[in-house]
Order: structure tokens, then C-alpha cells, then sequence
């Protein structure tokens, strides 16, 4: 595809990968409540979207596959466990900390992207970028905060003992992995993506994340079997939806933009979960919400500005 052609295109194909990403929350949901562990849900997911996308790989692409070198196919697997590891951590996480604590602390993504890239891609961003790069870090803090912090007289938030310290403090360490683990998945997708197609590209990366999440889920003694018709149908369309549409979108676009403004829109998805939210379970946002969503967009617009291919 041309520059022009994918300068047309790219924010259409942010906005649809952002809205398909934030069904993401929506479906574990669901799939949870019918008792499905944390980790048979992401290992399923990994490996239906594998699944799906293999008789395609195999034969259209089949000749781009055998071609791949080595040096391709080691980065390919480093990508494919980063991909894992961003999964079975920061899921993990919420077992130990409060919600809003790990979507702090996985949010920080987009920050270790920015900071890499000068070395490993020798991408720099723009000021206007950093900006926008700050605000939508700002906005995502504000709505992880949201979760914890009440209104009684004035504003009241956890402790900070209470957020660095025992169960809390490990499970938030678990959900800064995750953000690490999605930064090397980006940054090594955004060095890829220049030589490989798109298709080779995610049924190499999502098939080693689904090998690696079984391993994982059978090392921790989940089983992947005895769940009803309903989680799975829930489980499938977290592999179609978030999966093939909303990360493949975004390893699409790792060709034409670079790697931390990838990052800041992945950022984009909480505020799509509560547009989902909103008209799917009739939850309604709060005020602190609506604040940190239109922080996040406008540093979206602000880092997008200077990040045209």
C-alpha cells in the first residue's frame, strides 16, 4: 500500500481499532462471570485467532513464510512472547492489586515506547508529540484513579501504602511487566512490519503467544475444557474482535506510523470501553471518566499531528 493510500486510510483504521480493542474489557467480562480463569480466557483467545487466520497464512502467503530469515523469525518469536507475557501478567496482576492501580501501571506503555524508540528505531517524536504523549498518559491515570478515588467532602484516594506494599505491590509490579512486555511487542512489530506483510507478521506473533499462553495455562493448572457453548461464543468473538481486528489494525498501521504513537492510541481503548459500556451493560461514566477520555483523545490528536506517515 502507498503512503497516500495509508495516509487516507490511517484514521479511519485507528478509529476501528480502538473500538474493537475496547470490547475487549466487555467480553473477559462476560466470559469471567460464566467462571472462565483469566488465563484459559487469554490462551483461547491467542489461539482461535491463530486458528482463524492459518488457512489463509498457509496458502496465500505460504511463499512469504518460507522466505522469512532467521534473524526475522527469532524477532517473530521474541514478538509473539512479549505478546504473551503482556497478557499473562497484566491479567495476572488484577488478582493481587486494585483495578485502577494495574491500569495505571500497564498505561505506562506507551511512556517506555517513547523513551525507546530514539535508541531502537531512532524515532524521535516532536514536542507537540510529547505533549499529546503526557496528556493521554494524564488522562489514562485520571480513569484508573476513578476506580479507587471517591467524593466525600472533598476528594479521597487509596494511600500510597496502601498501593506499594504487599499483595498490592506485587500485582502492580506484575502490570508494569505488562507494560514492558507490550513495548518490546511494538517496538519489534514497528521493525518488522517494514520487510514482512501484514498476515505472515501476526500469524507468526499470535501463534507463538498462543503456544507460550498454553504452556502458561497449563503450568498454573487451568484446564481449557468443561465451560458452556456461551464462553465460548464469548471467548470467540474476544479472538475476532480485539484480536484480529483491533491488534492486527494496530501491527497494520506499525508500517506507516511509528512505534509510540502506535502506543498512545492503544491508550484510546478505555475510553472506547465506556462508550461500549454506556450503551451495552447502561453503565454510566463519571464526570472524572469524561475528563480523562477527552484528555486522552486530544493527546491522541496532539501526537497524531506529527506522526503522519
Amino acid at each position: 500500500m502507498t503512503d497516500t493510500r495509508a495516509r487516507l486510510l490511517l484514521p479511519f483504521a485507528i478509529t476501528i481499532a480502538i473500538l474493537a480493542v475496547s470490547t475487549s474489557s466487555i467480553f473477559i467480562r462476560f466470559a469471567q462471570n460464566d467462571g472462565a480463569p483469566s488465563l484459559v480466557i487469554a490462551a483461547l483467545r491467542m489461539s482461535i485467532a491463530t486458528l482463524i487466520l492459518m488457512p489463509l497464512a498457509l496458502t496465500k502467503h505460504i511463499d512469504e513464510i518460507k522466505r522469512l530469515t532467521l534473524n526475522e523469525i527469532l524477532l517473530g518469536v521474541f514478538s509473539g512472547i512479549f505478546l504473551a507475557l503482556h497478557f499473562a501478567t497484566w491479567i495476572s496482576s488484577l488478582e493481587y492489586t486494585r483495578v485502577a492501580s494495574s491500569v495505571v501501571f500497564v498505561s505506562t506503555g506507551p511512556l517506555w515506547v517513547a523513551l525507546l524508540s530514539p535508541f531502537l528505531l531512532k524515532e524521535h517524536l516532536a514536542r507537540t508529540a510529547i505533549f499529546g504523549l503526557i496528556l493521554s498518559l494524564a488522562g489514562g491515570t485520571i480513569i484508573g484513579l476513578s476506580d479507587a478515588c471517591v467524593w466525600e467532602s472533598g476528594l479521597s484516594c487509596p494511600a500510597m501504602q496502601d498501593i506499594l506494599q504487599g499483595r498490592a505491590m506485587w500485582g502492580n509490579f506484575l502490570s508494569l511487566l505488562g507494560a514492558f512486555a507490550l513495548t518490546g511487542y511494538l517496538i519489534i512489530g514497528r521493525k518488522l512490519r517494514d520487510g514482512i506483510t501484514l498476515i505472515p507478521y501476526i500469524f507468526m506473533v499470535y501463534g507463538v503467544a498462543a503456544i507460550a499462553l498454553i504452556v502458561i495455562m497449563f503450568a498454573t493448572g487451568n484446564s481449557p475444557l468443561g465451560f458452556a457453548p456461551k464462553t465460548y461464543g464469548w471467548i470467540f468473538l474476544l479472538a475476532v474482535l480485539p484480536q484480529l481486528i483491533g491488534h492486527s489494525t494496530f501491527n497494520w498501521s506499525l508500517k506507516y506510523m511509528p512505534a509510540a504513537f502506535v502506543a498512545i492510541t492503544i491508550l484510546g481503548e478505555p475510553v472506547g470501553s465506556a462508550i461500549l459500556a454506556f450503551f451495552i451493560l447502561n453503565e454510566i461514566p463519571t464526570l472524572v471518566t469524561i475528563i480523562g477520555g477527552v484528555l486522552i483523545l486530544a493527546g491522541i490528536y496532539l501526537a497524531s499531528r506529527q506522526s503522519k506517515p
